[in-house]
């Protein structure tokens, strides 16, 4: 619980000076505006600060032209035909909004925070760009197949670390979700079906996906990890989207299952 001098020294000093000078009649208004919006869903606040809030924070995020910069120089290596546009950081504003308000479960209160956060804090607003980009890598890697999926991890300095944490969740949400169903996997034939398998997501489907599967926390630190450290994560679209490949992993399964002479 916070008293109410928590609460105040908690706010920047002009807020805290503002907040003092209201009139009792004013003050109703900001009470009235914080029991609505608390009493709101995750979607009607997302709805309400995107309206509220939004066009300062876009304004305020073009300006980080080194961070969208960077970020866009990522998207086009991997390959990911999308532009940084205003209408596009203003959409993944709200999707950040909603996608934290699920992560905090039963703590609704944090979601408000993360709003909050991201208009008053210059180093919170390149969240958006480390959330965007995280979020769209993972997107990539739902749509990849799990043979792709083993040349990408396979190019990572700590290959199981990536595999625990991105690559083996992604492969849990496909079965679960009957979007690859793995059969006899120790026979040849039915490992070449569901091994090479493209899952056909897109749209609303493929969003929800990435959210339920992982925390927006998890989507920032990858996004920020790359715009930080662009060595931190390796990406070769020819390699891990070669067919032959595959071909040639089939070649040596199938040699062990024909009969020996």
């Amino acid at each position: 619980m916070h008293d109410s001098n928590s609460i105040f020294s908690s706010l920047p000093a002009p807020a805290q000076q503002w907040l003092e000078e209201l009139s009792w009649e004013q003050r109703r208004y900001v009470l009235s505006l914080c029991h609505i919006i608390c009493a709101m869903s995750p979607d009607s606040q997302a709805a309400f600060l995107d309206e509220y809030t939004a066009d300062g924070l876009i304004t305020r995020i073009i300006e980080d032209t080194d961070t969208q910069q960077r970020v866009n120089f990522h998207l086009q290596n991997f390959h990911l035909d999308i532009t940084l546009s205003e209408d596009l950081l203003r959409r993944y504003i709200r999707q950040f909004y909603i996608h934290s308000a699920q992560d905090s479960r039963q703590q609704p209160d944090l979601y408000l925070e993360s709003a909050l956060k991201l208009v008053s804090s210059g180093q919170q607003l390149s969240e958006v760009f480390s959330y965007v980009l995280g979020f769209e890598l993972i997107a990539l890697i739902f749509r990849m197949s799990w043979a792709q999926h083993e040349r990408l991890y396979r190019l990572q300095r700590h290959q199981y670390e990536f595999l625990q944490t991105y690559v083996q969740p992604v492969q849990h949400a496909h079965v679960i979700n009957s979007i690859i169903v793995p059969k006899d996997e120790g026979r040849f034939f039915a490992r070449r079906d569901y091994y090479v398998q493209i899952p056909n997501l897109k749209g609303k489907r493929l969003e929800a996906l990435v959210i339920a599967t992982f925390q927006a926390t998890v989507l920032c630190s990858l996004g920020s990890s790359i715009i930080r450290h662009p060595n931190s994560f390796q990406f070769d679209y020819d390699y891990i989207f070669n067919d032959s490949e595959d071909h040639a992993l089939f070649a040596e399964d199938q040699g062990r299952f024909l009969p020996k002479a």
